[in-house]
């Protein structure tokens, strides 16, 4: 993961979901279930959120699965708890996790790739989620950056503007060799305290989607890349855990 300690992911943990507030997580959620559904066989059960957040996808995914929820900030993993009492969440590291059981489907989506900074990690990364599956279970990673599709000089804004909470995060990104360097500024005001700033720096690996299905299948997942994800210009990887009986990625 990158060195740096991710401001959103910490400081501004209890206001995550204020910045995310326009974000089509029930939609979402019905893509990854049609996708665990098409490319798995009948009867999958459980599933695994590696790098949960604050619980959101989690909270739409258990009305149909057993749900369990691993991330590396205790501060994202306090909001989780309290929306999803009973749930198994777990602070653990996305490159080293053991949790002792496997299961049907295992999702890496929302960016989380892009906190890593080099090819090691990575294939830590999808190592682990091999090892968390079931035969012929299904995992879905929601890739960072295609470096073929990186514009130089990219400048993203997120704003939310509430009755009593006002926050606005504006980022800008360059390119240093194989790395995608993101600066973000953040501005949140709440009623009754000061306008408080906050910066941070996030290092990204650029990988190109056919490398990351490479070190899927080095991981032991029949993987794919399905160009159209869960946001515009992403796209999704998925894979399926050999060895592997009934459906696949044939369909």
């Amino acid at each position: 993961m990158s060195r740096s300690r991710p401001v959103m992911f910490h400081e501004l943990a209890p206001y995550y979901d204020v910045y995310l507030a326009d974000k089509d997580y029930r939609g979402e959620c019905r893509k990854l279930a049609s996708i665990a559904r098409r490319f798995g066989r009948s009867g999958r059960r459980s599933w695994l959120d590696v790098g949960c957040g604050t619980g959101r996808h989690l909270e739409c995914l258990r009305r149909t699965y057993r749900v369990t929820g691993i991330d590396g900030s205790p501060e994202m993993l306090r909001v989780a708890r309290r929306r999803l009492p009973g749930i198994s969440l777990e602070l653990r590291d996305a490159r080293t996790f053991r949790l002792g059981r496997t299961f049907d489907v295992v999702s890496c989506i929302f960016g989380l790739l892009g906190h890593i900074e080099n090819e090691r990690d990575l294939r830590r990364v999808f190592h682990r989620i091999s090892a968390h599956l079931n035969p012929g279970g299904i995992a879905i990673v929601e890739p960072w950056v295609d470096p073929a599709h990186y514009h130089p000089g990219f400048i993203h804004l997120m704003a939310h503007d509430g009755p009593s909470t006002k926050a606005v995060r504006l980022s800008y990104s360059t390119r240093r060799g194989r790395q995608l360097l993101v600066r973000s500024h953040y501005l949140l005001a709440t009623r009754g305290r000061p306008v408080r700033h906050y910066e941070e720096v996030n290092v990204g690996l650029l990988v190109p989607p056919k490398r990351l299905v490479q070190m899927m299948e080095e991981a032991g997942l029949q993987g794919r890349f399905l160009s159209r994800g869960l946001v515009p210009g992403r796209g999704l990887l998925v894979g399926v855990k050999r060895p592997m009986t009934g459906a696949g990625l044939s369909r």
